[in-house]
């Protein structure tokens, strides 16, 4: 699909910024921090931070194409940000509630940047199913909630100002709590993960809290449309990365000699290059195909956006593995970026449910229908 001349100028804002920031690296490394920290400063500012926040909130009010828009040139560039954490999938939590004071509070802060929230959901299996909470609500006798469990997967746990809890409660529905960091009870832990470009943290809570935020009986559509959208999300992400994997691919073989010929000469190669490409192209036409179905949720969208995620999984770790092939031994090496897209590819395919794990949702929905 064609973007629009707001959405293409979006594109090349974001592009050009990410251009002229460091390449991603280590996020050990002494400054790793401050420079995250800056280049989501420097994105909010364009209004990446409330993209998928209403005006009256400070967000900019786009659409799910926009949100895809921003997060394609994220992924081509590796740029560690809490775009999908925080101003995704956090924010399209709190705005799928009815709690006004906790949107009034957290909303206008996310999006100008101010502040990181985190979802703290799943358990150590990653299901992302959104009846099911790793924690547990359990009230007590002087009023308000005791919290306990371990939330894993929570993407920047380490920097979240406010954290957003999904709970079990007593009758079996799922409730979602204000929890502050650094509050007793609250245990964050930063774990290192394949991909040192995402930050994933482990929550461990035996915490006191006050009364779940207003969302109605049941927080579970609440996350069912958040993990639509992250995925939506991700899945742009993923063609980001692989579409820039395949640029870096093409590029070497035009320089790496053998038998006295660049390789890209050779037929084989060629075949291969141009599969790679039809593949990146398939999966940038259904991940906005999708993105532009959730700007009129219907009741597809959960399968639509389970196919988007699956398929784009798929393509990106098809592409990054044929970029470490392509560049042989030195593919795996600190100084050539291929490893880092081989790394995305994993990590990235795991998140907010494996390939496997959707396509069984759409198998499951098309044979009960």
């Amino acid at each position: 699909m064609e973007l629009t001349s707001e959405q293409a100028a979006l594109r090349d804002s974001v592009a050009d910024l990410l251009r002229r920031q460091p390449p991603a690296g280590d996020p050990e490394v002494d400054g790793a921090g401050e420079r995250e920290a800056g280049l989501w400063r420097s994105l909010s500012e364009i209004g990446v931070g409330g993209l998928a926040i209403g005006e009256q909130f400070g967000g900019a009010g786009a659409g799910p194409v926009e949100i895809s828009v921003v997060a394609e040139q994220l992924g081509r560039a590796l740029a560690p940000s809490p775009l999908l954490g925080s101003a995704v999938l956090a924010a399209r939590v709190i705005l799928a509630t009815e709690d006004q004071n906790a949107r009034n509070a957290f909303l206008p802060k996310i999006s100008d940047g101010s502040l990181i929230a985190s979802l703290a959901w799943t358990d150590s299996e990653g299901d992302w199913d959104p009846t099911r909470a790793a924690c547990y609500a359990t009230a007590r006798g002087g009023g308000g909630w005791t919290l306990t469990g371990t939330a894993h997967y929570v993407l920047d746990a380490d920097l979240a100002g406010v954290l957003i809890v999904a709970a079990a409660m007593p009758d079996e529905s799922i409730g979602l709590f204000e929890v502050t960091p650094g509050q007793p009870g609250v245990a964050i832990e930063a774990t290192p993960a394949l991909d040192q470009t995402r930050r994933l943290g482990v929550v461990r809570l035996a915490a006191a809290a006050d009364d779940p935020l207003t969302c109605g009986d049941d927080a579970s559509a609440a996350l069912a449309g958040a993990r639509d959208l992250a995925c939506i999300a991700l899945s742009a992400e993923q063609v980001g990365a692989a579409a820039r994997a395949l640029d870096l691919t093409t590029g070497y073989t035009k320089t790496r000699i053998q038998f006295g010929r660049a390789i890209a000469s050779f037929q084989a190669i060629q075949f291969r290059l141009a599969e790679l490409y039809a593949l990146v192209e398939s999966a940038r036409e259904l991940s906005y195909r999708v993105a532009s179905a959730a700007a009129e949720p219907g009741p597809d969208l959960p399968l639509l956006a389970a196919a988007a995620k699956a398929y784009c999984s798929e393509v990106l770790s098809k592409v990054a593995a044929e970029t470490i092939q392509l560049h042989g031994a030195i593919g795996i090496t600190w100084e050539y970026d291929a490893h880092r897209y081989f790394k995305r590819a994993h990590g990235a395919g795991q998140l907010f449910g494996s390939p496997s794990a959707h396509l069984a949702r759409i198998a499951e929905a098309m044979l009960d229908s």
